[in-house]
């Protein structure tokens, strides 16, 4: 793997100093930056090309959640991640849309030096310039119009549960990915991965639910016209029957709860790079599903003309 550039952003010069020394063994692989503020990082990477940035959240002048943005703005394939405290909830909050990753503060270096592997690793298989903007540059991944609108009214409905809710969101691929991602994240502080929808729901609870949806907007219906209404009805209908049916297979199979919430999660999920990239460049898919259908038309074309001479008379 060729050498990554990762900028650290932190206004204590003993916390930069600190990685710095923790990070050593990695020097030969990553080309390591440190920024003591949000300006001075963005000054850095125009200079030098920066593939994974890693900022405090609590920062004099412009904080984390605002440098992230900025970044995600000039720098779209740069893959980002924030590092926060319990004590940054409405900060860390606005952060939800534009860090990939979070990481509670203070991080241990073993489980830094994961993560940047691993980040690193990611971005250097996105070989292709659009496809590492596209991935590292949502901001959200769009729903259905009409589940988006069920949950709106949900969320407005003073009677509704948190059962509603996660019945609601299990069955939207793209709500499902981004309340498992945080529900996971160090942020919350859970010690056990949550690989259910609807138990991430639980754990998270209405009132950051209700934040999720009406304040910071991370849940959106999808409004990009290239795109069939059919497809996209199919691609989530798809999802849903392929997670009920994981779930009903490894249930008759296993019997344990657990593991079928996690075989419905795996269905549900499984196509989740096709929403991705209708969402991001949905005319390119676009063009990519009508060539698709061509060719398929031309192989039962071809298929029906060469049997035609074998079938009996």
């Amino acid at each position: 793997m060729s050498s990554k550039g990762v900028l650290f952003v932190d206004d204590e010069r003993l916390v930069l100093d600190s990685l710095s020394r923790a990070l050593r063994p990695m020097r030969k692989t990553l080309k390591m930056y440190f920024a003591t503020s949000g300006e001075e990082a963005l000054e850095i990477m125009e200079q030098s090309p920066v593939d994974l940035i890693i900022s405090d959240m609590r920062m004099p002048g412009m904080d984390g959640a605002t440098l992230l943005k900025e970044v995600k703005k000039r720098h779209p394939e740069t893959i980002r991640i924030v590092l926060t405290g319990q004590a940054d909830d409405e900060a860390t909050y606005r952060a939800v849309c534009v860090a990939h990753q979070f990481l509670m503060k203070p991080c241990q270096p073993d489980l830094l030096k994961t993560v940047i592997k691993r980040s690193c690793m990611l971005h250097a298989l996105m070989t292709h310039p659009l496809l590492k903007q596209a991935i590292s540059g949502i901001e959200s991944l769009p729903s259905l119009p009409s589940m988006y609108i069920e949950i709106q009214n949900k969320i407005n409905d003073p009677e509704s549960t948190v059962d509603d809710i996660g019945g609601i969101i299990e069955k939207d691929l793209s709500m499902s990915a981004k309340v498992l991602q945080l529900v996971n994240s160090a942020f919350f502080g859970y010690y056990k991965n949550i690989e259910s929808p609807s138990k991430a729901v639980h754990l998270l609870g209405l009132d950051i639910i209700k934040s999720l949806v009406l304040t910071l907007k991370v849940f959106s219906q999808y409004e990009n016209a290239p795109l069939s209404k059919e497809f996209l009805t199919n691609l989530w209908n798809h999802s849903f029957e392929t997670a009920v049916f994981a779930r009903a297979i490894m249930e008759n199979v296993a019997n344990e709860k657990e593991k079928a919430d996690n075989a419905f999660t795996a269905g549900l999920l499984h196509d989740l790079g096709k929403l991705v990239l209708a969402a991001s460049m949905p005319k390119k898919y676009q063009q990519v599903l009508e060539m698709a259908s061509a060719r398929k038309k031309n192989s039962e074309k071809w298929n029906l003309r060469h049997l035609v001479p074998l079938m009996p008379r």
